[in-house]
């Protein structure tokens, strides 16, 4: 079976495959996270302060109950849409190739729909908090409003999520229904077991589509899914090749940011709250005497010895970030694939770009996913929040491979005109990068 996201049905008698890299070991509950009871900042929170404002209103129409109004008031485009048609899903017994659930979603959050379900999911991609989870009942109300879950932890905490909430996109095999979890390293022959694929081409190969009403079309995408089903209260006919790849990519990004940030907040020792204190997540501690979080009064500084093994550790997942994040591994594109929606001009007409009119949200589709390999997400607000003992290491290994300093053969997949575009790029649109950032000339 294959599903992604939100809020998923138990999956633990499914064969699933293991989690790659390293997985937060700690507590969602620890002081320096709090996880269930911080203050979250999101666009779905945004969304609700304006709700209840009257500032935004959202509207119920027809079978798409509130799925149009929210898709607009999120920001998330209707050519990101998404069909998945496996019932591996809190909504599951609903769904299928005739009532396929649709997935929408844009750098900062993701939102679920089945035709006929009584609720709308969406995950946002927080601040401070990694993946937030929020439901939305699908019935006429005078000022509906998003209402947080927590049942979505249960699957989507996980290995698969590096140990922290996240997204996962599965893939099954269609005759041992194997269910793997796959990012931008799988091969494209292994994608989208479960999925409808619209666009690519006949020579693009995959497991998607394998539904009787296209068991006599040769393997690859479809023009649309017109014909497939009724289409009332769908926003498109369409389940993006250029969306499909995208998502795999950005599903294990969110979850190895949120993994670094959680990471170094417990790791750090200005974070943990001193006996009967507290101090907020991403803040530190009051340096009055007069609270109980001056933490000077309990706790000494943390020895040469403990500050090694922290520092030894986020190098580590650093690098497992930059790695991702420069699309080493990147399974290539067998053959040049099109879009069959609007998502790429939505992508490229999104994020900054340098003096040359250069953005990292351009897609490629030739025979990678980004025209310049960095991911997109380094603007993310997630990014930008990372802790020092987070960020640092990241933007250093960052520098690292690109400047060429790195030669490790996993990175020849980087060229020169490549790493010397990306570097060109960031210092034109990222205000926080570091000056040791130069030419890059090797």
């Amino acid at each position: 079976m294959a599903a992604a996201m939100l809020c998923m049905a138990a999956w633990a008698p499914l064969r699933l495959s293991a989690q790659r890299g390293g997985m937060f070991m700690g507590s969602a509950d620890d002081p320096a996270i709090q996880y269930s009871t911080a203050p979250l900042d999101n666009v779905v929170e945004d969304l609700n302060r304006r709700l209840e404002s009257g500032s935004a209103t959202l509207t119920y129409d027809g079978r798409s109950g509130y799925l149009r109004s929210a898709l607009a008031a999120l920001g998330l485009p209707s050519g990101s849409q998404l069909l998945v048609y496996t019932q591996l899903s809190l909504q599951g017994r609903l769904v299928g190739p005739t009532n396929p659930r649709a997935l929408f979603f844009s750098d900062r959050a993701m939102l679920g729909w089945v035709r006929g379900a009584s609720l709308l999911e969406v995950a946002a991609h927080d601040r401070t908090a990694g993946v937030a989870f929020y439901t939305l009942e699908q019935q006429p109300a005078a000022r509906p409003l998003f209402k947080r879950e927590f049942r979505c932890l249960g699957c989507h905490v996980t290995g698969e999520t590096l140990g922290v909430p996240g997204l996962i996109m599965f893939s099954s095999h269609p005759i041992s229904e194997d269910v793997e979890a796959v990012d931008h390293r799988s091969p494209l022959a292994e994608r989208w077991g479960g999925w409808f694929v619209t666009g690519g081409g006949a020579a693009l190969k995959h497991l998607g589509n394998r539904v009787p009403a296209l068991a006599s079309h040769p393997a690859g995408g479809v023009p649309s899914v017109a014909g497939l089903f009724d289409p009332d209260g769908y926003p498109a006919l369409s389940s993006d090749v250029a969306a499909l790849l995208t998502f795999s990519h950005q599903t294990h990004m969110v979850n190895l940011l949120t993994r670094a940030a959680w990471e170094a907040r417990v790791a750090d020792p200005a974070r943990t709250p001193a006996p009967g204190g507290r101090v907020e997540p991403g803040t530190a501690p009051a340096a009055a005497t007069d609270g109980p979080a001056h933490l000077a009064d309990h706790q000494a500084a943390p020895t040469t010895t403990q500050a090694e093994r922290v520092a030894t550790m986020l190098g580590g997942v650093a690098e497992e970030v930059v790695d991702y994040m420069l699309f080493v591994g990147e399974a290539p594109l067998p053959v040049p694939v099109g879009g069959a929606s609007t998502f790429g001009e939505w992508m490229a007409a999104r994020g900054p770009r340098d003096r040359q009119g250069r953005s990292l949200y351009q897609l490629d589709l030739k025979n990678r996913l980004m025209r310049f390999p960095c991911s997109y997400l380094i603007y993310s607000p997630a990014f930008e929040a990372l802790p020092p003992l987070a960020k640092a290491p990241i933007y250093r290994r960052l520098w690292q491979v690109l400047s060429g300093e790195v030669r490790d053969p996993r990175y020849r997949s980087l060229s020169l005109a490549d790493r010397r575009a990306i570097v060109e790029i960031l210092k034109d649109t990222k205000p926080d990068l570091p000056p040791f950032f130069g030419a890059v000339t090797r």
